[in-house]
């Protein structure tokens, strides 16, 4: 079952968390920095383990140059 989620990303924090807004919305704070993709690596990465499934049922579909993403999960 395909679920989306809509991501408001902090790149470069400190720490890296999860907030959880509402059913569809979270907070997502990650270390990696908004450079070459690697803040996009790290969303996909903490998703993955946050819904504990793999990386490749992660897909960022809407946003991938922006803090806000819309996210697919399968």
């Amino acid at each position: 079952m395909k679920m989306k989620i809509t991501v408001q990303v902090k790149a470069g924090a400190k720490t890296e968390e999860i907030t959880k807004i509402d059913e569809r919305n979270y907070r997502l704070r990650v270390k990696a920095p908004a450079k070459e993709g690697k803040a996009n690596e790290a969303v996909i990465k903490a998703l993955a383990r946050h819904f504990k499934i793999g990386k490749s049922a992660v897909r960022i579909i809407g946003g991938l140059k922006s803090r806000k993403k819309i996210i697919e999960l399968d």
